[in-house]
């Protein structure tokens, strides 16, 4: 019998503990992969230095095991953070856009770009791939209380899947672009009589 989508699986449970901060520090692409693996054995409940010491007591609640302490070697837990631009360094590279999985910063090409800090959830990925250094950590306007926290990795939750969602369909419609583009070319050549140049028609 299927499994009612009503009906939270075991994976899903798991990710709901998991602060979605999508940081990858747990060696794994993101906190749904991680709740996967936790919930197949391929992965320790100590993993994720956002969650902390909470998060892990909190997976070993629900999974029936005993807690433990965070596994620094995959980074230290430290306090709520956000990122920031320094925006008279800003160069308008997109670099830091196309790396936060929320879609927490606004800009464009050539135009300065800003954090929206209520959206951030202090990954850390826009830090790296910024040409100019601009991009730095502060602390979190409020220290966040449970709730808040809770509240708070729902809503990147939300904002990661509505991101995934439109680039699953960005490149499925670039394949659909492409696509026609192969069998525009193929048909052209057949009415022609020639040979379809190969080059073209893979691009």
């Amino acid at each position: 019998m299927p499994i009612s989508p009503e009906i939270p699986t075991l994976i899903d449970q798991i990710n709901a503990l998991l602060p979605q901060t999508q940081c990858g520090q747990c060696s794994f692409q993101g906190c749904l992969p991680y709740a996967e693996a936790i919930a197949s054995g391929a992965a320790d409940i100590n993993q994720c230095p956002p969650g902390g010491d909470q998060g892990i007591s909190d997976l070993a609640e629900l999974l029936g095991v005993r807690s433990k302490p965070l596994n620094t070697e995959f980074g230290q837990h430290k306090p709520a953070s956000v990122a920031f631009i320094i925006e008279q360094d800003c160069i308008g590279c997109v670099k830091c856009i196309a790396a936060c999985p929320v879609d927490a910063i606004l800009g464009a090409a050539k135009f300065m770009h800003t954090v929206i800090a209520s959206e951030c959830t202090g990954c850390e990925l826009c830090v790296a791939p910024c040409p100019v250094d601009c991009i730095i950590m502060q602390p979190a306007p409020i220290n966040p209380t449970e709730v808040l926290r809770t509240q708070k990795s729902a809503q990147a939750k939300r904002r990661y899947d509505a991101r995934r969602l439109r680039k699953e369909k960005q490149e499925a419609e670039k394949a659909e672009r492409a696509k026609k583009k192969r069998l525009a070319l193929l048909k052209s050549a057949v009415g022609l009589g020639t040979q379809p140049n190969i080059d073209s028609i893979n691009r």
